[in-house]
């Protein structure tokens, strides 16, 4: 049963690239009611008619909200790329809105539907306070070695460096563990439809898998993760277009394009027992390299004292934990842990500090 609503009150609204999350917070991020709903991963390319979106939102959030509509005063969106400029919530306006618009390229299939939110949820309740808290905002603390790609001066210079991404939920598992164990020498693994890797010493990024945008690093459910470039310029010599390079990289790759079956771990786990191949194979690559990174994070930091794996494969993959218990021995003693994601509850923190 829902809470009795109460002035002060914070909507959080989570548009990925195909479901919306939106839930209602107390100040101090206890989550009071939550739902979701899907929608089409085209209208958020242009490719299936612009209002699908808009009326999923139509058709449910006024109705669902009716018991809260009142007590709510500021709303939080989970932004996922904020680019050099925003590194820290942001009350949404006018120009910010202007910038968010030109950020959409670096992460299209979740800026653009965060910026279709707002817009309704402008519409509808035009006096609610609105702020945007960003996934690269966490990564800020990132040093230059661990920001800063091999590339021409020219190109660093138009902002072209690692930002990192899933930085609401990284913050969340370093406070989590935090409250428990103290701040450890902590590997937090997002593994979920996005996949990412992040290391952090004294609660803050010092390094992570993804780059300048959410492509880069571990395999995921439909994007590929880290490829040779060469690979990419092959492609292009061949006649590809930059429009089908990204939607193969963002929508036909990772393990949907390994086992040629499902993007989902759940799936292909189910496949890989009964002997498919491309399940199978697609399993190997996946933890391959998240063993990889997982490495990778551990020298980073000069050792391990906690691994926690989050995100829907993260919770969930019992096989998974088992997998890396077993491989990661040679680390030496450390604790591995699952961890509920709760971005949500982050930017109701954020909101709820902000308006203070």
């Amino acid at each position: 049963m829902a809470a009795t609503p109460a002035v002060g009150e914070v909507l959080v609204l989570n548009a990925g690239s195909s479901s919306l999350k939106v839930s209602v917070h107390g100040r101090d991020g206890h989550r009071l009611w939550s739902d979701q709903r899907s929608w089409s991963i085209a209208a958020a390319e242009g490719t299936a008619p612009h209002e699908r979106l808009e009326a999923v939102l139509d058709a449910w959030l006024p109705e669902a909200l009716s018991a809260w509509a009142e007590g709510l005063i500021r709303a939080g969106h989970r932004v996922v790329h904020g680019g050099e400029r925003f590194t820290a919530p942001i009350r949404l306006e006018a120009e910010v809105l202007e910038v968010l618009e030109v950020l959409v390229p670096l992460a299209p299939l979740h800026n653009g539907p965060a910026l279709r939110v707002m817009r309704w949820l402008s519409n509808w309740k035009p006096a609610i306070e609105q702020w945007a808290c960003f996934d690269t905002a966490f990564h800020s603390t990132l040093p230059p070695e661990a920001r800063t790609y091999a590339i021409p001066a020219h190109w660093r210079a138009e902002g072209l460096r690692r930002f990192g991404f899933h930085g609401l939920n990284h913050q969340h598992v370093a406070e989590t563990v935090a409250r428990s164990r103290g701040e450890l020498r902590l590997i937090s693994c997002h593994l979920g439809a996005g996949c990412s890797l992040c290391a952090i010493r004294g609660g803050r990024s010092i390094a992570t898998t993804m780059g300048y945008t959410p492509m880069e690093g571990l395999v995921m459910a439909t994007r590929s993760g880290s490829v040779d470039p060469g690979l990419l310029l092959h492609q292009l010599r061949r006649g590809a277009t930059v429009e089908e390079l990204a939607h193969d990289l963002q929508q036909e790759s990772g393990l949907l394009g390994l086992s040629e079956l499902s993007p989902s771990m759940k799936d292909l786990r189910l496949a890989a027992a009964d002997g498919h191949g491309g399940a199978q194979l697609a399993i190997a690559v996946f933890r391959h390299q998240l063993l990889q990174g997982i490495g990778a994070m551990a020298a980073s930091l000069g050792g391990v004292d906690v691994v926690a794996l989050t995100g829907g494969i993260g919770e969930h993959d019992g096989a998974l934990r088992q997998e890396l218990e077993q491989a990661l021995a040679w680390l030496g003693p450390f604790e591995l842990l699952q961890i509920p994601a709760d971005e949500e509850g982050v930017i109701a923190r954020h909101c709820a500090a902000a308006g203070a």
